[in-house]
């Protein structure tokens, strides 16, 4: 233990400073996209729910789009991605009996519904040094009957579908349902198959995490929207 507390001080690896605003992302990163000028008067619409963040989503586009390094875009609702009028819903905190239930921590079961492994790399992250979800009571658990609620990845193919939908069962309620990035939303790439719709309307979501994948920053805002220790509320674009 000595060890590893004289090599962390080694290191001098801290915490992102969060709820607090982190340091500025890699100029590389692709957040939130925005309009600029007159084209902000004439948008199209925009759905984060099925979006990859590919570049070519918006520069083929003639209204001067452009990512900004803005990672906040976790929604309550699923029509809340579908940006129509310029902004963005951030998600609101969970009703005040839910998060009275829960207390202090919150304790998630990880489900990889037919996924490429990037967005589970993600939520690996969460649990590093950097990120440290833990300093939030926030944690990963092997067994749903110890979880308040599953974190959903991939597309939930049929193969996967009574999986996730057993998980979901054996989590005691009442229980919350995260949907991490494109894939779990609506099928990300995959969404014109029959096979690859996300998480069936079976399975009610609480929070929308949009992303291909998403970033781990993206993941930790949202779940502490949802905890009620940041501020929800529209963000123009």
């Amino acid at each position: 233990m000595l060890d590893l507390l004289r090599a962390r001080l080694r290191q001098r690896v801290e915490p992102v400073s969060m709820p607090a605003e982190p340091s500025p992302l890699p100029a590389r990163f692709r957040g939130r996209p925005a309009l600029n000028g007159e084209a902000a008067r004439s948008l199209p619409v925009i759905d984060l729910g099925r979006s990859v963040f590919a570049p070519e989503e918006i520069t083929d586009r003639d209204h001067g789009a452009a990512f900004t390094a803005d990672y906040s875009m976790a929604t309550r609702t699923r029509e809340a991605l579908v940006m129509t009028d310029g902004e963005l819903e951030l998600a609101a905190a969970l009703d005040a009996r839910m998060r009275s239930l829960l207390g202090r921590s919150l304790r998630l079961r990880s489900v990889a519904a037919g996924s490429c492994g990037g967005c589970e790399a993600e939520l690996t992250a969460l649990g590093n040094v950097v990120f440290d979800m833990a300093r939030f009571g926030v944690q990963f658990v092997a067994s749903p009957r110890h979880a308040d609620g599953i974190v959903v990845s991939g597309i939930v193919n049929e193969n996967m579908r009574g999986a996730l939908e057993k998980t979901y069962d054996a989590v005691g309620d009442p229980k919350i349902v995260i949907a991490v990035g494109a894939c779990a939303i609506s099928g990300g790439v995959f969404s014109e198959s029959p096979e690859a719709k996300g998480i069936p309307t079976s399975i009610p979501v609480d929070l929308w995490i949009p992303g291909c994948p998403p970033h781990p920053l993206t993941i930790l805002d949202g779940l502490l929207r949802l905890l009620g220790s940041r501020d929800a509320g529209p963000k123009s674009v």
